[in-house]
């Protein structure tokens, strides 16, 4: 997590964007104390502001809430191993459940995977709402998943993760925003419960419609590890259109027979 001096400043940051200053009396002081950092409508610089701070938080160990193109994730740096299993403690989740990483650029899917597809594939799910299950290579943490040779890849649709992914310049460790085999999270209010063990959370304004139960159903999760065939393993918010691709347009085969 933040240091003492790491976290005074990122909450100072998040009270300055907010509009919550130390005149608001006890108020703010009471706001402050949430790490709660707004997206919605920042300047340029304030952008900027809200980049290196979630990157300070990430570099000493922490954990911060950021929004995706599907739901509300939570990230760390996925060389991190102490990082890697707060997550797990945090989620209450099953150490035999993998993590994915989300990269800046499609690019950096050929350093940390072993990729068995054409590049134009890659292009065609991604950046969106896909995560692509690869053999993973020698260049990710070896504590990060250690029991499968596979690793799920996300390059997401939403400027504020992969820029946090590039300020970094390397590959974050990322899960849905809330306690396992709960809902997921269109809104940073829906995981209030995370917000005290979190080193940062990053309000991006809601993700979806709330009433919406399809808009809480992530990314689609394809494995294109076996050359010429693809698995789905999670359907997701995307299967229509990526069956459609690697199907019609790269000729894969689908292992399940129900595709």
């Amino acid at each position: 997590m933040l240091g003492s001096v790491g976290r005074r400043g990122v909450r100072a940051l998040a009270g300055a964007l907010s509009g919550e200053g130390a005149a608001r009396g006890g108020s703010a002081a009471a706001a402050a104390a949430i790490p709660l950092l707004p997206l919605a409508g920042p300047s340029a610089e304030g952008r900027e502001r809200a980049l290196s701070s979630a990157a300070a938080a990430l570099r000493e160990g922490g954990l911060v809430a950021v929004p995706t193109d599907t739901v509300y994730g939570v990230a760390c740096l996925a060389q991190d191993s102490r990082a890697l299993r707060a997550v797990y403690r945090l989620k209450g989740r099953d150490g035999a459940k993998p993590l994915a990483v989300c990269l800046a650029d499609v690019v950096q899917v050929h350093r940390y995977c072993k990729v068995a597809v054409p590049d134009q594939l890659l292009h065609d799910l991604l950046p969106g709402p896909v995560t692509l299950v690869l053999e993973r290579s020698q260049a990710l943490n070896p504590d990060l998943n250690p029991f499968t040779p596979l690793v799920g890849v996300r390059v997401p649709s939403h400027w504020f993760v992969r820029e946090l992914a590039r300020v970094c310049a390397a590959p974050l460790a990322l899960t849905s925003a809330n306690i396992s085999a709960q809902a997921s999270s269109l809104a940073v209010m829906e995981f209030q419960e995370l917000w005290p063990h979190l080193a940062l959370v990053v309000d991006g304004g809601p993700l979806g419609d709330l009433q919406r139960p399809e808009c809480r159903l992530g990314s689609t999760v394809v494995d294109i590890s076996v050359p010429g065939k693809f698995k789905v393993i999670r359907p997701g918010c995307a299967l229509t259109q990526t069956v459609e691709i690697l199907v019609k347009k790269h000729g894969l085969t689908a292992e399940s027979p129900d595709l």
